[in-house]
């Protein structure tokens, strides 16, 4: 029986993620800001008595720490760790008021993953059932777009990231999963005033996302078919990257503070 710790589990993605290990039989630690949303979702999992709810601020180390170690002394360890917890704001350089929105994004996308994981690292380091922690980054991370700069480059970051921790943990047995997600419908893109090519619904990408982290799989693009459009954009020159997006959409700017799910 899997022990699966996820955080920002609330809605969207994560929400989905912990429908589908529920199913499987998992034991949840669940995590995110809005702890009554928490509880109304595990009130809908099977045997919702043995899953963990931490209303928590992913910006919070410390209490994301002290929600680790709960989880840690409830279950005996974990056996999966999903640092899905994000937000996405269009933010524009010029703009020094959107320098707290880029923060934000920045404490949440990337500092929030760190923060996640540092706990549980040691405890996984001396279990014997397989160990896997899972990065979820983005295809928006591949190449920066215009007007997303803050999301892009955290997510940039969350991937590069977990390669440097992937090859850390090797040693010590422990995988390190990167997904990157193209269009999901979630509350986070249904804000998008764009076309959203190959959109997924939340239940299919955790399906898939699921299989990606049973085989331990090191990297992948849900959906496959963004993988190939990110496939395509890391071999494209400069000059005709930027001539294609250029005039691109851009995400609607925030000034207010930004929260994560």
């Amino acid at each position: 029986m899997k022990r699966v710790f996820i955080t920002g589990a609330s809605s969207g993605i994560g929400a989905a993620l912990a429908l589908r290990y529920a199913q499987h039989g998992a034991t949840l630690g669940l995590l995110a800001r809005r702890g009554d949303n928490l509880q109304a979702l595990i009130a809908t999992l099977p045997f919702p008595d043995k899953h963990r709810a931490y209303a928590v601020d992913v910006r919070d180390h410390a209490a994301i720490r002290a929600a680790a170690m709960d989880f840690i002394e409830y279950t005996g360890g974990a056996d999966i760790v999903i640092a899905n917890a994000g937000i996405s704001h269009g933010t524009l350089t010029e703009h020094a008021e959107d320098l707290p929105v880029f923060e934000a994004i920045i404490a949440t996308n990337l500092n929030a993953t760190v923060a996640t994981f540092a706990p549980f690292i040691a405890a996984m380091k001396m279990q014997r059932t397989p160990a896997r922690l899972v990065g979820i980054g983005s295809v928006a991370g591949i190449r920066g777009l215009p007007g997303a700069a803050a999301y892009s480059a955290s997510k940039a970051a969350v991937i590069s990231y977990c390669e440097s921790l992937r090859l850390e943990m090797r040693p010590h047995g422990i995988d390190v999963v990167t997904i990157s997600p193209g269009y999901i419908d979630t509350p986070m893109t249904r804000h998008n005033a764009y076309p959203m090519p190959f959109l997924m619904a939340p239940d299919r990408f955790a399906a898939a996302a699921m299989r990606t982290i049973e085989r331990g799989s090191s990297y992948a693009v849900i959906p496959w078919q963004m993988g190939v459009v990110a496939k395509v954009l890391r071999l494209l020159p400069n000059a005709v990257y930027d001539f294609a997006f250029i005039n691109a959409p851009h995400k609607a700017r925030k000034v207010a503070k930004a929260d994560p799910q």
